[in-house]
């Protein structure tokens, strides 16, 4: 065997492959232990993320998203590759240059990227899906390693155009984040890794865990998985524990509209069976797990850009930088409450590797045969999303409707007296005006032509009353504009009432120095 490290670049895939590790054909080898493959993992991606140094930055090419550059590290070293305590092992590294480019995109230096994987030993978590993925955590909670099977990890090559595509247009999402695709081939297995954001912090305590899909049939967590400290839950749980998260409506809209966006991108790449990832939070309970590792770097130094939920949903980041500024424990945490408790959620899409190919139109088909097809998980990437949508809207969350202030009420009913009031001096106005007309036209049939006093006393009535129904109408015009016309239309025809007795009594041989007196016809007036 060569000692010589050996590194080619080739477009080619590998022929064995699974989420755990599998023995590759023909060898008898001996299985790597947990331990070692840690092990194996920190120093392979140390030794390739460290050899990209060299190369210079450039835009990326179509071409890149399909490259695969294989490394051999042996365990004495060589003049490439450092020693180590590990055994002999084969690091493939998929698409360095896209992947390159997606840390860059969320602003995730060489070294900090590094630093986060390799200057502590991983952490390893338990899952509690169905799936037989390892997971491993790095100990400043930035990133996650997933092991994932061979049809995933090609899947997820042919799908980095698109996802380039996406990310550019959009990098405020709650898709997963890949910042790299690997496969170490060690002791005769292959195990293919995926380094992603992590969605659930451990600097706080999640009181609650949910996977959800939106589907019904077997959406229930085990009792395996009830008995856990932390246990994961699921649809049916969640409706029975929870009756809904509620959001002020900004927050609500920022979060729906997100969902949106992501669920269409998936179903344009016919991706489906992904589920939402929600942790909970509970402020108001005094019980919060603190990390004591890797708490330093993350409250000091640099964050992954648009990594924390908050980020994700809103688009200007204010609500952020003010939540992060106003509570230091929030971590990113979107605010909520359900009934009296103030929750801080934290969520992200997850599993969307899974595309609707034909060993799953098998299995929507089988499970269809013996239940109700539109509540099982697997189905058309379309209904999938569309039902996916309608639970997270209708049944997950859920917008605070703000009551109508008590001010808008009393203005409402304050309005309506004095309409009433107007309406009621109108009408006592239009009554008096009929009542003086007649005893007016009585006065002229009965009246004297050699008596100028009672016409004295009819060209006062007439001079009088139209200022008064002018008053009272200016005095009424600021309440209501209608009754305004009204009171107008009927000051029009008292005046022409009043001009055709003034011609009346022009025509009458009488004296108007009497008429002109307003004491004396004010005084038979009253």
């Amino acid at each position: 065997m060569n000692k010589r490290a050996v590194y080619k670049m080739n477009s080619t895939s590998d022929d064995t492959g699974g989420g755990r590790p599998q023995k590759t054909a023909g060898k008898d080898h001996k299985k790597p232990t947990a331990e070692a493959l840690r092990g194996a993992i920190q120093l392979g991606i140390g030794y390739t993320v460290g050899n990209l140094t060299s190369k210079p930055d450039r835009d990326v090419l179509m071409q890149d998203f399909y490259v695969v550059e294989s490394a051999f590290l042996p365990s004495e070293g060589s003049n490439l590759t450092p020693a180590h305590h590990y055994p002999d092992f084969r690091l493939k590294t998929y698409a360095p240059l896209a992947f390159r480019y997606f840390r860059e995109l969320f602003g995730i230096k060489p070294d900090d990227y590094l630093y986060s994987i390799c200057k502590e030993p991983l952490i390893e978590l338990s899952n509690p899906g169905a799936s037989s993925s390892w997971f491993y955590l790095t100990s400043d909670d930035e990133f996650i390693i997933k092991t994932v099977q061979h049809k995933e990890a090609e899947f997820l090559q042919k799908l980095l155009p698109g996802y380039y595509m996406n990310l550019n247009q959009n990098p405020r999402t709650l898709l997963p984040k890949f910042y790299g695709l690997y496969c170490i081939q060690c002791g005769g297995v292959n195990i293919r890794l995926v380094v992603m954001n992590n969605v659930l912090p451990r600097s706080l305590r999640m009181h609650y865990k949910y996977d959800l899909k939106g589907s019904t049939y077997k959406r229930r967590a085990s009792r395996k998985e009830r008995a856990k400290t932390s246990a994961t839950f699921k649809d049916l749980d969640f409706q029975e524990m929870f009756d809904g998260l509620y959001f002020d409506a900004d927050t609500y809209n920022a979060l729906m509209k997100t969902l949106q966006r992501d669920c269409r991108v998936l179903e344009s790449f016919k991706i489906m069976d992904y589920s939402l990832l929600l942790g909970i939070h509970v402020l108001d309970r005094k019980m919060r797990g603190r990390g004591g590792r890797g708490d330093s770097k993350r409250q000091g130094g640099q964050k992954v850009l648009y990594s924390t939920a908050l980020e994700s949903i809103q688009g200007d980041g204010k609500a952020a930088e003010v939540l992060t500024d106003t509570d230091d424990d929030s971590m990113g945490g979107i605010p909520a409450k359900h009934k009296d408790e103030k929750l801080l959620i934290f969520l992200g899409i997850i599993d969307i590797l899974q595309s609707y190919r034909f060993i799953k139109k098998v299995e929507h088909s089988w499970k269809a045969l013996v239940h109700d097809g539109d509540t099982v998980s697997v189905h058309r990437p379309n209904f999938y999303a569309d039902r996916f949508l309608k639970f997270m809207g209708s049944t997950v969350f859920k917008k605070i409707h703000p009551l109508r202030g008590a001010s808008s009420r009393r203005k409402k009913n304050s309005i309506r007296p004095c309409r009433s009031a107007s309406q009621e001096a109108l009408s006592t106005l239009k009554e008096e005006s009929l009542d003086r007309k007649a005893q007016s036209l009585e006065n002229l049939d009965d009246a004297d032509p050699s008596c100028s006093q009672t016409t004295g006393v009819i060209l006062t009535t007439t001079s009088i009353h139209p200022a008064f129904s002018v008053n009272t109408i200016s005095s009424s015009s600021s309440l209501d504009d209608k009754c305004e016309q009204e009171a107008d239309s009927e000051s029009r025809d008292h005046r022409a009432s009043t001009s055709t007795l003034a011609l009346d009594d022009s025509a009458l041989p009488t004296s108007n120095s009497q008429a002109s007196t307003p004491e004396s016809g004010l005084d038979v007036y009253l």
